[in-house]
């Protein structure tokens, strides 16, 4: 099966179930948001599909192929993953910086024509062209969320997972952020996202996965996925869609009693 698949994805930590017999085909030309309340299991099935964790049962497939069999480094190359919250502990410029996206891409003689080209890009597309010379450790955190965007969009993956990629975004950063990666899923890429805007996630993904207790409990788009049903199950909340000047909008009510 073409995609980025988990098919019956389990996996505990200790003695507690985190992943429970998870299936999960994300497709190429989507924004996928994953949302679900804290401890859902979002943050490691987004590690398994990254194949930075191996689950203790069920597996992960990239084209049919199992990632397990891939090796680091075209795995890498394939595959761009952004962790929740990274941390920043190297003073390299921004450029610099982003230039580390290349890694699995650069040969026995160092940064080529195509390297160089790739990191321009990345800079350009997520407006961090004007920083190249700041040293990353000065960056707010706005700056320092689009600056690691960038690192992983110079690597040219044809998947970009990241956990909570918006964290500390103002709403206009936000906003752009979210139009970044909707330029790479219609350039072909695949996108999935965790997000704890449920209202964001709404407007912004073609696609949204709800989690709760280490399975998928909802699937499909956005007005389908968040229904009042399931958000009462996932989080106990109370909420509606209502007519907005671009589409549905989600309304919060309240705790669901």
């Amino acid at each position: 099966m073409n995609g980025l698949c988990a098919t019956g994805v389990s996996l505990a930590l200790g003695n507690q179930p985190i992943l429970c017999s998870v299936d999960l085909a994300l497709r190429r030309g989507e924004v996928t948001a994953i949302v679900g309340p804290n401890g859902a299991g979002k943050s490691t099935l987004m590690t398994c599909l990254a194949g930075l964790r191996r689950p203790d049962r069920g597996g992960v497939s990239l084209d049919g192929l199992a990632l397990s069999t891939l090796k680091h480094r075209e795995r890498a190359r394939r595959i761009g993953y952004l962790p929740q919250a990274p941390e920043i502990a190297w003073r390299l410029d921004v450029e610099t910086f982003v230039r580390l996206g290349r890694t699995a891409h650069r040969g026995v003689f160092g940064e080529s024509p195509d390297d160089a080209a790739a990191v321009a890009r990345a800079l350009d597309a997520t407006g961090m062209t004007a920083f190249t010379d700041r040293d990353v450790t000065t960056l707010s955190g706005g700056e320092r969320a689009r600056v690691l965007i960038a690192r992983v969009l110079a690597g040219e993956p044809d998947w970009l997972l990241a956990d909570e990629p918006l964290t500390g975004l103002d709403p206009r950063h936000q906003l752009d952020a979210a139009q970044t990666l909707r330029a790479f899923a219609e350039a072909g890429g695949g996108v999935a996202v965790t997000l704890h805007d449920l209202s964001f996630a709404a407007q912004a993904a073609d696609r949204v996965v709800v989690m709760a207790d280490g399975a998928v409990i909802a699937d499909g788009a956005p007005a389908q996925a968040l229904s009042p049903e399931t958000l009462a199950r996932a989080y106990g909340i109370d909420a509606r869609w209502v007519p907005g000047a671009r589409g549905p909008l989600l309304d919060i009510l309240g705790r669901h009693d």
